[in-house]
Parts: structure tokens; sequence; C-alpha cells
């Protein structure tokens, strides 16, 4: 049996950011964030904040909020939006 050593599998509680292969996040993911204005955003204390907290839950699958089916970086970086749990 030979063993593929070029696969990996993703982490089913990392963020897109933290992903090894991150062009995808920075094509995707990545652009809408920088591609927000200013003041849509919240500072990025908050926003760490709110990742941890996103990472914590046991509904975190895969870089995405199983509750509502958002990625959560990206929601997390919104200041109008909040968790469909009201965990921030």
């Amino acid at each position: 049996m030979s063993e593929n050593t070029n696969t990996y599998r993703i982490c089913k509680k990392c963020l897109m950011r933290e992903l090894q292969d991150k062009t995808e996040y920075y094509e995707s993911i990545g652009a809408l964030l920088e591609r927000l204005e200013p003041d849509m955003k919240v500072s990025d204390e908050v926003y760490e904040k709110r990742l941890q907290i996103c990472k914590e839950c046991e509904m975190f699958l895969e870089a995405m909020c199983r509750s509502c089916g958002c990625y959560v970086e990206l929601r997390a970086a919104v200041n109008k939006n909040s968790c469909p749990r009201k965990k921030w």
C-alpha cells in the first residue's frame, strides 16, 4: 500500500486563513474583507475576539457556521452582523 504524502485533511476547526493552501482564501474571503469600507468593519481586536468565539462553538465546522451557513471570517468582520446563536 503506497502512502500519498501530498494529501492533507482540512482541519474541521480551522478558519479559512489557517488552511495550508491559502490561495483560495486570499482570492475569495480575503479579497472581500479588503474591499469592505472601513466604517463597515469592526476593529481588529473585536474581529479576533469574534473569531475566537466562533472557533470554540459547537456549530463551527470547516470555517463555516452551521447555524447560518456563513463563512465566519466574513460575518465577524462586519460591524452590523451578529452571531446567529447570540454569542457575540
